[in-house]
């Protein structure tokens, strides 16, 4: 197996590999969805709440706010079964807010959110949890745990985890005319007409959608893909960064085989 960083930034990350099934590549692709395990609130006790939202309403939506997540810092969520909020900081964190509006159309905002623990706070301070008029209060504590996607969404890392397959595209030059349609088709605009020849700019940007071999009347362009080969793409949430969750999905299919293959040797 071969892997290449294609590109890679705080959020997201681009992986070519090679050599490998699809089966391979898809089970990393789904596993980064719901078994990585990351932080988020789980358990809400109100205080004080004089807004026009339901309690259960604004308990969702804090559910819903990625945290910044410390792996190594917490038990994983099938050790923390039973796990009492207060009595285990290793299984919870403990979030507050208590403020007041001094003036209508005050907005709460994610970043409103005060945490024990320095190490985990809101990934984007500007996600609005509920707007309150003059006066009206609202005061909670929230406990978050770390849980998997499978569990709920709100504990998938991922904001995008898909793959595609490393484009192929073959030019049959003594039939291509240079009538310029398939550069005109080309919705990633990969072709060019340069000194008198078709070429292709960028062919990891191409989608496969063979616009340019059915405009083609010549038959000049044929799309396919590379056998065994494909791109990864994981956007996080920012819960977690975009490698570590590839380390993890990576992990966890080495530990399920490892178990499967334990299985069936005591079924020998």
């Amino acid at each position: 197996m071969k892997v290449k960083i294609l590109e890679k930034d705080e959020r997201t990350i681009r992986l070519l590999i090679e050599d490998v099934p699809l089966a391979f590549v898809n089970a990393i692709r789904r596993l980064a969805i719901s078994d990585v395990p990351t932080l988020a609130i789980d358990e809400v006790a109100f205080l004080d709440n004089t807004s026009v939202l339901y309690d259960e309403i604004i308990a969702h939506r804090l559910g819903l706010i990625p945290l910044t997540t410390d792996l190594d810092r917490f038990k994983p969520p099938e050790e923390c079964e039973g796990a009492d909020p207060i009595k285990n900081p290793e299984c919870f964190v403990r979030l507050f807010l208590d403020v007041e509006a001094k003036e209508d159309g005050t907005v709460i905002y994610s970043g409103d959110l005060k945490s024990e623990d320095p190490t985990v706070k809101p990934v984007y301070d500007k996600i609005p949890i509920v707007v309150l008029a003059k006066g009206q209060k609202l005061t909670f504590e929230a406990y978050a745990r770390l849980g998997r996607g499978k569990e709920h969404i709100k504990w998938s890392p991922v904001a995008v985890s898909a793959h595609k397959y490393v484009p192929k595209l073959k030019i049959d030059f003594e039939k291509c005319n240079l009538c310029g349609k398939c550069v005109e088709v080309c919705p990633k605009r990969i072709l060019s007409i340069e000194n008198g020849k078709l070429v292709i700019k960028d062919i990891l940007s191409c989608t496969l959608c063979r616009a340019c071999e059915d405009v083609c009347d010549r038959r000049a362009i044929k799309v396919s893909w590379v056998e065994n080969s494909f791109i990864l793409t994981i956007e996080s949430t920012g819960a977690l960064p975009p490698e570590r969750i590839v380390l993890e999905a990576a992990k966890i299919l080495k530990k399920k085989a490892s178990e499967m293959e334990k299985l069936l040797e005591e079924l020998k």
